[in-house]
C-alpha cells in the first residue's frame, strides 16, 4: 500500500472500461473471492493505521461489490478489537456473489447488518463502501441519504475506491449528494478521477493497493512524478547554449502579464530573454530584471525560427497582427492567453496553427477551460465535464502539446497520450499565474533542448510544487516566479 501524492514518480491510470478487464483478468487465476478478501484486508489495515486510537466505526455498504469490500473490512475490525456498525442498502439476497460472501463470513462474525439507516452512536471513523465503480449516475434515494449521513458526520471519513457519487473516469460529481472523503484507497488500479476536476476536493488524499496483482503496461492516462530536471547546466556552457526566448504580447493596460512571462521564463533557465510589448508606449526597460531585452517589433524579424516564442500574454487584439508570421516561422511556440482566444475566432490562424505539425515544428498551447471551450466551439461546462477528453481533442484537432490548467492540469500529446499533473493548489487562483507558466515552458523548452511534452509537464509539475511549497495563500504572480526558480534549486 502506498501514498500517492505526491508523486516522485509517474503512475498508470486506468478508466472503469479498463479497471474492469484488469479486475476480470486478475480473477481468472486467484480462487474465488480472493481479491474481494485482499480488498477489505487493506480497507482495514489503513483504517487503522490511519487512526491508531478509534475503536468505533460506522461502515456504509452499497448493494455491489463495493458494500462486500465493506463488508469484509468489518470482519478485520471486529477481530481487531473494533465496535462495527454496518448499513447495507438492498437484498442481500441479491448481492453480487463476492459481495454475497462477504456477507455471509461478517454474518457468522457475528457482525450486525442493518438496512439503510446511519449509525446508532457516534462512530470515530466511517467508511464509504457505498459505489465505488459502480457510480455512473447522480445517486438518489436510499444511496443519496447515506452520502448525505456521511458527509454530516464530524468523524473522518475514508472511502473505498472511490469516493461515492465521482465519476471515476472524469472527476466530476455527479450531483450534490457525492462523499467528500478525508482519505480514499483505490484498489487494484488508480482511477484518473481521482486526481482532475472535483476529484482532489472529494478524494483527500489518495492511497493505493493493487491487491497483490501486476497491472498491465498500457494505462488509459498517467499521472504525472517528478520530471527530470529541466538542464544540464555543465561547467563549460554559456548563455547561447540555453537559447533565446520572445515573448510578445502586452498590450495597452497588460505589459506585466509580458513581463511576468518574460521574468519567468529566464528563471526556467533561458539564455537570453527578449521582449516585445505590444503596448502604444512600450517598456524599454524592466527595473526588477534588468537582464530582459526589450525589442520593439521584434516579431517582425528573422529571428523567430530560431528561437522559443511565447505568445499571447497579456497580447490583447494586438496579439492578432503578430500571429500569422509567428505561426508561420517560430521553430518553438508557445500560445497562451489571448493568441489562443484569436486562434479560435480566426479559421486562417486555425489552419495556420494545425499546419504547423505537418512542417515538424512543435507548439505547446496553455488554455484555462474557456479558452478551451472556445477553440473546440463548446462551453466550459463540456469541458470541464471530461477534461481528459477535451484536452486530447484539441491536441489531436491541432497537432500540439495541450496543457488544460485547472485543478489536476491535463497535458495531452498530439499521439493521444495523456498526463494529469498531480501538483498544485488553489494558490496558484491568482491573476497571473498563468502567464507565469507560459513562460516558464518557454524558457524549459529553450534552455533543455528537450521536446515540447517534455517541456510542459516539467513545468507545470514545478509551478504546481511552488504552490504547494508557499507559506501563503494566493501566491501573487510575481512571487510565483522566485518560488519557482527556489523550488526547482532544491530539486
Amino acid at each position: 500500500m502506498q501514498r500517492i501524492l505526491p508523486a516522485r514518480r509517474d503512475w498508470p491510470l486506468h478508466d472503469v472500461a479498463a479497471s474492469r478487464q484488469i479486475e476480470q483478468q486478475a480473477q481468472l487465476g486467484l480462487p474465488p473471492h480472493t481479491l474481494m478478501q485482499r480488498a477489505g484486508a487493506a480497507v482495514a489495515a489503513l483504517t487503522r493505521a490511519l487512526h491508531p486510537h478509534a475503536r468505533r466505526v460506522w461502515i456504509a455498504c452499497g448493494p455491489g461489490n463495493n458494500g462486500g469490500d465493506g463488508l469484509d473490512a468489518a470482519i478485520h475490525l471486529l477481530a481487531a478489537g473494533w465496535s462495527v456498525e454496518v448499513s447495507l442498502i438492498g437484498d442481500p439476497q441479491h448481492l453480487p456473489a463476492d459481495a454475497a460472501d462477504a456477507y455471509a463470513r461478517a454474518r457468522n462474525a457475528g457482525i450486525s447488518v442493518h438496512a439503510n439507516t446511519g449509525p446508532a452512536e457516534r462512530p470515530d471513523v466511517a467508511i464509504d463502501a457505498l459505489l465505488g465503480l459502480g457510480s455512473r449516475r447522480a445517486p438518489a434515494g436510499e444511496l443519496a441519504s447515506l452520502i448525505d449521513a456521511l458527509n454530516a458526520l464530524a468523524c473522518p471519513v475514508l472511502a473505498v475506491d472511490l469516493p461515492s457519487g465521482l465519476n471515476a473516469d472524469t472527476g466530476q460529481a455527479h450531483d450534490d449528494a457525492c462523499v467528500v472523503a478525508d482519505h480514499t484507497l483505490s484498489l487494484l488500479t488508480l482511477k484518473p478521477g481521482l486526481f482532475t476536476a472535483a476529484g482532489r476536493d472529494h478524494a483527500g488524499e489518495v492511497w493505493f493497493d493493487a491487491l497483490g496483482t501486476a497491472g498491465p503496461e498500457r494505462a488509459s492516462a498517467m499521472l504525472s512524478g517528478s520530471p527530470a530536471s529541466a538542464a544540464d547546466r555543465g561547467h563549460a556552457r554559456h548563455k547561447g547554449s540555453f537559447g533565446d526566448v520572445a515573448i510578445v504580447g502586452g498590450a495597452t493596460g497588460m505589459a506585466g502579464a509580458a513581463l511576468l512571462a518574460a521574468r519567468a521564463a529566464h528563471a526556467a533557465g533561458s539564455g537570453r530573454v527578449y521582449v516585445d510589448v505590444l503596448d502604444a508606449a512600450p517598456l524599454t526597460l524592466d527595473a526588477t530584471r534588468p537582464e530582459l531585452m526589450f525589442r520593439r517589433g521584434w516579431w517582425q524579424t528573422a529571428s523567430a525560427e530560431a528561437s522559443t516564442v511565447v505568445a499571447g500574454c497579456g497580447g490583447g487584439t494586438a496579439i492578432r497582427e503578430a500571429l500569422p508570421r509567428l505561426l508561420s516561422t517560430a521553430g518553438r511556440l508557445v500560445l497562451d492567453a489571448d493568441a489562443l482566444n484569436a486562434v479560435s475566432a480566426d479559421p486562417s490562424l486555425a489552419a495556420l496553427l494545425a499546419a504547423r505539425q505537418t512542417r515538424q515544428r512543435e507548439t505547446v498551447l496553455t488554455p484555462h477551460p474557456l479558452e478551451a471551450a472556445r477553440l473546440l466551439n463548446t462551453d466550459t461546462a463540456s469541458v470541464q465535464s471530461d477534461r481528459l477528453a477535451a484536452a486530447g481533442r484539441l491536441a489531436s484537432q491541432f497537432g500540439c502539446v495541450v496543457v488544460l490548467k485547472g485543478s489536476g492540469s491535463v497535458i495531452a500529446a498530439p499521439d493521444g497520450a495523456l498526463w494529469i499533473n498531480g501538483t498544485g493548489n488553489a494558490a496558484l487562483a491568482s491573476a497571473g499565474t498563468g502567464d507565469v507558466l507560459a513562460g516558464w515552458i518557454g524558457g524549459c523548452w529553450s534552455a533543455s533542448g528537450s521536446g515540447a511534452l517534455e517541456a510542459a509537464r516539467h513545468a507545470t509539475w514545478l509551478h504546481g510544487l511552488a504552490a504547494e511549497l508557499s507559506p501563503t495563500a494566493p501566491l501573487r504572480a510575481a512571487d510565483l516566479v522566485e518560488a519557482m526558480h527556489s523550488a526547482g534549486a532544491r530539486r
